[in-house]
């Protein structure tokens, strides 16, 4: 023992150097059984329980560096050693390399899962269309956040190297805005692509009205919206001024509430006129894929008497309710011409006003006037 006392190495004791080293291999062990024994309480919560955060956190330590460990164990090793004052800062600063890129890759590594983990949740029981765009959004979320994560450690490492960030900062900001102004119509297009996959407004196949487009959806892109409409063309639009219109989604309709009127001329006699309600709500109540709602003697219009309907179709499609109509309508002819009541046309009264005869022998002016003298 005293002889290996009596030995240095670099001006240091063995004994001091055997004793870092076994620091160094005690700690490398402790920490990685350590996070072992967290990975695996993780996973047996996530098993027991079904917790999908408890499987992320084990997932994410499961990409511990290991090498970021034995840097680790080897500062803790070095840290027993009496070594001169200037070391001591430069081993403060390996600390904090070494803690920082651990962060910085179990930050990755969470923001993938956690996308991810959304991803599968939410276009598990999508369309594939649907399923793409979802993963595509994904992509461009994470990018950003990886890219977030990555600055705020590269800028906290140059800070702690002693590096003046100050200017870099401002550089970054500076050409930052630069870029989003640049690509700000791009930006907002990929961000209304985003909450469309996840609000679902639409999806592909659904039969759609925004604003001045009418058409059945069928492609959802990182960018555009395809549509094709009833005539046939296809109508492509901006996802962000497609999300800024008000949009009518037909495929989400289990009935069609129909509101109809009708005018019969002023000569129809008081009795005929009562009758009326109860005509059309027969004609309805007969069809079984029709329900009543109301019919009503509206009011007195320019040149009829106005009957405003209410019914509702229990089935959604538009050739149906077009048939149904149809079939009131021919109905109702039927039953007013049966009774002989004429529905009313539009009408306008003219009168015509004629001079009176003095008017008429009235010497009519020539607009000049007499010289003056």
């Amino acid at each position: 023992m005293d002889r290996i006392e009596g030995y240095t190495v670099m001006g240091l004791p063995l004994i001091s150097w055997l004793v870092a080293g076994a620091a160094v291999v005690l700690a490398y062990v402790l920490i990685g059984g350590g996070l072992g024994l967290l990975r695996s309480r993780l996973e047996s919560i996530a098993r027991s329980r079904g917790s999908r955060g408890a499987h992320i956190a084990a997932e994410v330590l499961r990409g511990t560096s290991q090498l970021l460990i034995a840097l680790v164990a080897l500062l803790i090793g070095v840290g027993l050693l009496d070594v001169p004052e200037r070391w001591q800062s430069r081993l403060g600063q390996l600390w904090f390399v070494a803690v920082a890129v651990q962060i910085g890759l179990w930050g990755t590594r969470a923001i993938m899962l956690s996308v991810q983990a959304y991803v599968d949740r939410h276009a598990g029981n999508e369309g594939t269309a649907t399923t793409a765009q979802l993963s595509a959004s994904a992509m461009l979320v994470t990018w950003g956040l990886r890219t977030l994560l990555w600055a705020t450690v590269l800028l906290a490492m140059l800070a702690n190297l002693g590096v003046n960030i100050t200017a870099f900062v401002a550089s970054l900001g500076i050409g930052g805005i630069a870029i989003a102004l640049a690509v700000q119509n791009v930006l907002a297009d990929l961000l209304a692509s985003l909450a469309i996959a996840v609000d679902k407004p639409f999806q592909v196949g659904d039969f759609i009205v925004a604003g001045s487009a009418v058409g059945t959806v069928q492609h959802v892109g990182l960018k555009t919206t395809r549509l094709r409409s009833l005539s046939g063309e296809q109508v492509v639009m901006s996802n962000t001024d497609l999300l800024k219109q008000t949009i009518n989604n037909f495929k989400l309709m289990a009935e069609r509430r129909i509101v109809f009127g009708f005018g019969v001329s002023y000569g129809t006699p008081v009795e005929q006129v009562e009758q009326i309600p109860g005509i059309v709500r027969g004609l309805i109540e007969a069809e079984p894929q029709l329900r009543y709602d109301r019919a009503h003697f509206k009011g007195f219009g320019e040149s009829s008497l106005d009957f405003e309907v209410v019914y509702i179709v229990l089935d959604p499609g538009y050739n149906l309710y077009m048939d149904l109509q149809q079939k009131v309508n021919l109905g109702l002819m039927r039953e007013l011409q049966a009774r002989g009541v004429s529905f009313a046309l539009p009408t306008r009264t003219l009168h015509v006003s004629t001079p009176t005869s003095a008017a008429r022998d009235e010497p009519q002016g020539t607009g000049l006037r007499p010289a003056q003298s």
